[in-house]
Formats: structure tokens, C-alpha cells, sequence
């Protein structure tokens, strides 16, 4: 039994062998192997659909593996749910936080406890925690409210609960994701000097080569449930790691950037929004796009992007200021679109750009439905003309679908996000506003919307490019502003950024 073997002393490393995990036919891991050795940083790469998160799960114990086995400092262990890791010393950090907003940081660490006392004698506690916090290589406030600190201090609290719950072997799940850089690099390099120190084994997943580079020391590569490779990330480098992580896959080439910004195409006045609340989410936002020009909104996850996008959408009203689209005032509405000759690529597109029960033909034709050739009248749909046209966008937007006719929620999150391209970009554009374009996809998804969106720009489109990947950011655009607490805050030339000075606007200081 579990319970009744004592967790590793020590830092302690971490086998899967042989793991196999089947969803009635689909084999999710096929025979996978990790081996991660104590005392190491190890990353786990891989695309969406690899098998990263199925196989931390059932080290984990979330999921019970079809076959195979977990070796916990050589020994095998039969670890049945969360708990039985837990009580081996394994602990994991999810990409989302977990702790109590409402609680503070000292009640969030003594109430995650599996053992916690009737009546909790909290001037003991906090004295204990502040003999714990003395031999960590980073400090937080205990007495503040989790929702008072920022998200670089939660993630810090997420870690330092499962030091202090005693777990020596972290797996994090896109750790960094909701942090800005320079906050990244602090929790990252605090964690590897643990690592260093022999007091802690980290196993993490994530999709940022320069992480990799700068912090593990081994890593496994993932590709459709399979083992595709693994080795010493000093042997390595990030376009090998890449080409393990596709496969055969042929990547989209990203045209070069050409030609000079225009006019202005793309004007916001003084922008105010309210959030779902109540609340003032844009403050008296100001920006300008010209033709020919990315530009780009840095911030992190919260801070006023979602509401922006929704009201240059129709999706949220204005509290007040103006839009304008070549000169005249805009109000988001579909003919204004047809007219400006408008596209959007919203987040999650799913939700936001697509009917998840109509198929891949009806969804790519929304945009011109009721115009010919589609149409005649306004009202007698050309069904045969829909089925050609998404043939067409099909083959060259490289969609997934089994047909046409396919139900859109049926696909893949990266082949939905194909399809609103087909139809926002399939047509001449002026304006192109995207909101976090590629969140979630894959390396090959990824490439060709970059080429598409830098394409659109080439041909002499406005581009606006809200995203949470600093990263593809410093890629695309042309000048970047930061967004915090719904206002522009900085703003340079994209080739002219300072990591530094984008990290410290993004943290709001």
C-alpha cells in the first residue's frame, strides 16, 4: 500500500515505462518512456494532441494507464489517485492558478495541509511559515489577499505551497503563461537554482524553446502519443527540437516584411468599456493602425485586451469615445465590415466566430452568404456554390475536415481556427484586428496564420494583433504598445524594444 511506504528522502527522480493510455480506440500514449533523473530540470515538449498533459496525468494518478508503469526513485508505485503522489513527495502547478482569491497567502499554504487542526493556532503558523519562507530563494507577503498580488506572486505562492507541503518533485504545466518576461525568468531561475541546490527534481511542460534553452537539462519530445526524441538540451537546438516535435510536417514560410505604412486606416479616440461587471475595463483608449503596419498590444491575460476587441467586433458597446475606419465613424456593423472591407480572427473561435453545429461549408461561407454567388435575391441559398467555394479554401488553408458538410465543432481547435482564416482572409482586407490568434495551436497551425497575417500586412492591410505571446509579438509587428488596467502604457518601435522596459510596463511599474 501506498501509505504505507515512506516518500523518497531527498531529491528523487521520476520513470514512466512503457505507458500506454487508450480512450476506446484512441491510443493517446502508445508505449511512451520518460525517464527524469533526480536532481535535473527536465522539459516535456509536444503539440497540442501529443500526449504531454494524458501522460503527467497518469503519473499523477488523475488517469489509471491502460499499461505500463511509474518508478518513483527506481521503485515501482502503484499510485491510484492525486493523493497517493502527493504522499510520495510529487507535486504539480497548473498552467491556471489554484489558490483562494479571498484568503490570504498564509491561509491558502496552512489550508492546503491534508491535516489541519480544529482550531488553528495561526501566531504558531505564521511563525513556522516564516522559518520556512528563510530558506526559500524567494519571499512573498503572507498576511496579503491572494487577489491583491500580482500574477508573478501567485505563481510563486502555487510553488512555494508545494515545496512547503514537502513535494521534491514539481511538475509544471505551462508555469510562465500568464506571466511577463522578466517575471518568467525570476520564477524559472528560482526554481533551477533549487534544482541546482539538490532539493528539488522539475519536470515541465511547455511550448517556449527559449525556456528550454535557458533552464532544462534534458528533455522529451513528444509527437501523437509517441516518443519522438529526447536528449541533453545542450546537444540540441530549438529548430532540431521543432522539426522532432512535427514530424514530416511542411511549415508555411513566413514572407518578409516589405513595403511602408500608409495612411491611417485603423483610429481609436478615446476608447472607454465596461467589463461584465460594471466595471471600467478601457480607459480612454487611444490608438492609431496605418495601412501597410502591424501593431501589436502587449499584456497580460486581464488587463482590458478581451473588451477592446469586443467592441471593435459589435460584440460589446462603447461606453464612449470614437472608432474610425478610413475617416468615418464605425459602429461595428456588417455592412460597415463589408464596406471597409473589415476581417476579424477572434479568440477562442469557437465560441466567438463560428456555429459549432453548422458545417465547415456554412460557417466559411458566413461572411457572404447572402450575396451572390451564393444567394440570389438576398434569400435563395446556392447550396452547391457553398460546398465549392469551402472545397477550395479547404485545399488551400490545408483543413482538416472529413467533408465540407462536417459539423465545425467536430475539428480540431487548430483546424477551427483554419477555417475563420479561410473566411476572414479569403477575400481583399483593409483592416484585420486579431485577438490572440494562435493561442493553443499547433507549430503547423501557428506558421501559417503568421504568413497569412504578415501577407495580409504586405498587400497594404491595417493590422491590429492583440496577444498574450510576447514571442510572436516581437515576431509580427511593426510598433508595439503595452495594455495594463485598460490603458496604453508604453509604446516603441518593435525593433527598437526593450524586453525589460516591456516587462516592467507589463507588471505595471
Amino acid at each position: 500500500m501506498i501509505g504505507e511506504e515512506p516518500a523518497p528522502s531527498g531529491t528523487f527522480g521520476v520513470e514512466a515505462i512503457a505507458m500506454t493510455m487508450r480512450f476506446g480506440d484512441f491510443a493517446a500514449l502508445d508505449d511512451v518512456e520518460l525517464k527524469v533523473k533526480p536532481g535535473t530540470f527536465h522539459a516535456l515538449l509536444g503539440e497540442n494532441g501529443a500526449g504531454k498533459s494524458t501522460l503527467v496525468k497518469c503519473i499523477m494518478g488523475y488517469y489509471h494507464p491502460t499499461s505500463g508503469d511509474v518508478l518513483v526513485a527506481g521503485r515501482e508505485r502503484a499510485i491510484s489517485n492525486p493523493r497517493d503522489a502527493h504522499a510520495l513527495g510529487l507535486g504539480m502547478v497548473y498552467q491556471h492558478f489554484t489558490l483562494v482569491p479571498a484568503m490570504t497567502v498564509a491561509e491558502n499554504l496552512v489550508l492546503a495541509r491534508d491535516h489541519v487542526p480544529a482550531v488553528v493556532n495561526w501566531a504558531r503558523e505564521r511563525q513556522e511559515l516564516a522559518k520556512f519562507l528563510a530558506g526559500m530563494p524567494f519571499q512573498i507577503p503572507l498576511d496579503a489577499k491572494v487577489a491583491d498580488i500580482s500574477a508573478g506572486e501567485r505563481q510563486k505562492c502555487e510553488i512555494l505551497k508545494q515545496l512547503y507541503l514537502k513535494r521534491r518533485f514539481l511538475i509544471l504545466d505551462e508555469p510562465t503563461s500568464v506571466l511577463t518576461p522578466a517575471e518568467a525568468d525570476e520564477v524559472l531561475g528560482m526554481l533551477r537554482s533549487l534544482v541546482v541546490a539538490g532539493e528539488l527534481t522539475v519536470l515541465m511542460i511547455t511550448h517556449k524553446f527559449r525556456e528550454v534553452m535557458a533552464f532544462a537539462d534534458e528533455v522529451t519530445i513528444l509527437r501523437r502519443g509517441k516518443l519522438a526524441g529526447r536528449g541533453k538540451v545542450s546537444e540540441l537546438t530549438a529548430d532540431e527540437m521543432a522539426r522532432t516535435m512535427i514530424g514530416a510536417e511542411q511549415l508555411t514560410v513566413q514572407p518578409a516584411r516589405s513595403g511602408e505604412a500608409g495612411t491611417i486606416r485603423l483610429e481609436l479616440d478615446q476608447i472607454v468599456a465596461r467589463d461584465d461587471a460594471g466595471g471600467i475595463a478601457v480607459h480612454d483608449l487611444s490608438l492609431h493602425v496605418r495601412s501597410g503596419e502591424i501593431v501589436g498590444i502587449a499584456g497580460v491575460s486581464g488587463n482590458g485586451q478581451r473588451q477592446l476587441v469586443e467592441v471593435l467586433a459589435g460584440q460589446r458597446e462603447a461606453e464612449s469615445g470614437e472608432i474610425r475606419v478610413a475617416g468615418e465613424i464605425y459602429h461595428a456593423q456588417r455592412e460597415e465590415m463589408r464596406r471597409h472591407k473589415m476581417s476579424l480572427l477572434p479568440e477562442e473561435p469557437l465560441k466567438n466566430a463560428c456555429v459549432g453545429g453548422m458545417s465547415v461549408a456554412d460557417n466559411i461561407a458566413l461572411r457572404e452568404f447572402d450575396r451572390a454567388p451564393f444567394a440570389s435575391g438576398g434569400w435563395w441559398l446556392n447550396r452547391a456554390a457553398f460546398r465549392q467555394d469551402a472545397t477550395r479554401k479547404i485545399n488551400r488553408y490545408k483543413i482538416k475536415t472529413r467533408t465540407p458538410d462536417t459539423p465545425i465543432a467536430a475539428l480540431s481547435g487548430g483546424n477551427v481556427q483554419r477555417a475563420v482564416l479561410a473566411r476572414e482572409l479569403g477575400h481583399d482586407i483593409e483592416v484585420l484586428v486579431a485577438a490572440n490568434p494562435c493561442f493553443g495551436l499547433d507549430f503547423a497551425a501557428v506558421a501559417q496564420i503568421h504568413a497569412e497575417i504578415m501577407a495580409a500586412r504586405n498587400r497594404g492591410a491595417a493590422v491590429l494583433l492583440v496577444s498574450e505571446d510576447l514571442d510572436e509579438l516581437l515576431e509580427l509587428t511593426d510598433r508595439l504598445v503595452v495594455m495594463f488596467h485598460g490603458r496604453l502604457t508604453y509604446e516603441t518601435r518593435t525593433g527598437e524594444a526593450d524586453l525589460t522596459e516591456i516587462g516592467r510596463h507589463m507588471a505595471g511599474h
